[in-house]
């Protein structure tokens, strides 16, 4: 075969099959392969038909088919089929040819890889892709990082293939070495579970509290939408509540069973968080809330046993909406500051140098997250590259302050009509934990050294100087070595 493709692509499921038109349309010729062979052949015959598309039966056919150097994508399932694939794939390889993971992988498995690919010559990379099918379609967010000599190679298609700024730039820059890329996709999708999370919650107090059809409920998100909250998130939110069932002629989201699923890249970001000491207790919520959502059975045995308030708000709706606004867009702030908190802390423990502003603008098009704030994101690091956290950013600290009361009284609400908020209250609770001067960590730091001889530090000595006090006259003055996991 003659070697003429551009790219070769691994995986013909719905990003695959998308990522593959979409560079077929900007003018690349694309060599696809499947495990399942006859998918190749269903695709060529179907939405590749006609197209500028190279079909193979096995890998060394796609091998060939490629032009040096040869760049490969993996769009395959993450995790040990990754891995399966990469061992079929490297003895056909030659130095300087690119293996790029365009999967939702686990970024240390990423790092690994990146070292295992650099024994055998080759480049490695992780790309996290975003913007599901449509956007893999039509302009996705690319994320890569890794093996920097592949970039060169690569940049020209992903750039082109990349969603687009108003003033073109691409959604899609090298992030930086190992598995950059994928972590930063894996915070993405955190600040997604997060983002979701949030609008669930004021959806559910709309419903709940103040009794709104769903069609009601979508003119206000379409609103909104035109607002601060200009985002895909809200603009989808007010589809899928105007939307009709054609089985039962009620609004489809009420027949929808109360279950939200999970692939995983939300925990792993609330696992990161704990392994680099960060608190982004917001997107753990959303992460424990879908696994509440997910014992469905339980939750309807245990309502026809517990108690509590089931009622409705009082006072001017109008208001409380105007309120719900404001709330939704402060706690939403807080998801994002919390996320790049954790991309900071990853950034700093591995060398990646991250571009904070960087990010936000690739987040900006093609991606789930993508919202028109995240430009106020990228001028808020710009202007302050060594920001440490966006709620101190001038034009952040001010929405929050002008948004807080709101905010305050949409948790009281919640909390009269009984209606669960773990995203907008964590995030209220993380603000005022942040913009708090001194906490009640020095009653557990007591604890701690009463029961354990931890020691503790003084208010009244230098930072560094650690003390232990015999709290019950019985105990010695040998003391426990202090450290931080």
């Amino acid at each position: 075969m003659k070697p003429v493709a551009d790219m070769g692509v691994v995986g013909l499921a719905v990003m695959g099959e998308n990522l593959i038109l979409n560079m077929e349309s900007h003018g690349f010729t694309v060599a696809c392969y499947n495990r399942t062979v006859a998918k190749v052949d269903a695709f060529l015959a179907g939405r590749g038909k006609g197209k500028n598309l190279i079909g193979c039966h096995s890998l060394a056919e796609l091998v060939a088919a490629l032009a040096t150097p040869r760049k490969i994508m993996l769009m395959v399932r993450a995790g040990a089929p990754v891995d399966a694939l990469i061992d079929e794939l490297a003895p056909l390889l030659e130095p300087g040819d690119s293996l790029i993971d365009g999967g939702n992988s686990h970024y240390p498995d990423t790092i690994r890889r990146c070292d295992g690919a650099a024994r055998h010559g080759l480049l490695y990379v992780g790309a996290g892709v975003s913007g599901g099918e449509e956007g893999a379609l039509k302009g996705p967010s690319i994320m890569p990082g890794g093996h920097a000599a592949a970039w060169p190679h690569i940049k020209p298609i992903f750039q082109a293939i990349a969603a687009k700024v108003d003033d073109g730039t691409p959604c899609c820059e090298w992030l930086g070495p190992d598995g950059a890329g994928h972590f930063v996709k894996m915070v993405h999708n955190g600040i997604e579970y997060g983002d979701m999370q949030l609008i669930a919650e004021t959806y559910h107090l709309m419903a709940q509290g103040l009794g709104l059809a769903p069609s009601d409920m979508a003119a206000i998100f379409r609103r909104w939408n035109t607002g601060v909250l200009d985002s895909y998130l809200i603009e989808i939110t007010a589809d899928i509540l105007a939307k009709t069932d054609d089985q039962t002629g009620q609004p489809l989201v009420d027949v929808i069973l109360d279950v939200a699923g999970q692939k995983g890249t939300g925990k792993w970001t609330s696992q990161a968080g704990l392994d680099y000491g960060i608190g982004i207790p917001q997107i753990a919520e959303a992460v424990f809330a879908r696994c509440l959502s997910a014992i469905k059975d339980e939750r309807v045995a245990a309502s026809e046993l517990l108690t509590g308030p089931s009622g409705r708000l009082s006072g001017d709706p109008d208001a409380f909406i105007a309120d719900l606004e404001q709330a939704l867009y402060a706690a939403k702030i807080c998801s994002y500051a919390q996320g790049f908190q954790l991309l900071r802390a990853a950034s700093e423990e591995h060398g990646w140098n991250l571009k904070y502003g960087d990010i936000a603008l690739l987040w900006r098009g093609g991606c789930i997250i993508r919202a028109q704030f995240l430009d106020d994101i990228k001028h808020a690091f710009d202007a302050e590259p060594a920001l440490t956290n966006l709620l101190l950013a001038p034009y952040f600290r001010d929405i929050l302050t002008q948004a807080q009361d709101a905010w305050r009284r949409v948790v009281k609400a919640g909390v009269d009509v009984g209606v669960p908020l773990p995203a907008i209250a964590t995030a209220l609770s993380y603000y005022d934990a942040y913009r708090s001067a001194r906490l009640p960590a020095n009653l557990i730091q007591a604890q701690r050294d009463y029961f354990g001889a931890h020691t503790y530090e003084r208010t009244d000595h230098p930072r560094g100087q650690f003390f232990h006090t015999n709290w019950t006259g019985q105990g010695g003055a040998t003391a426990s070595t202090t450290y931080q996991v």
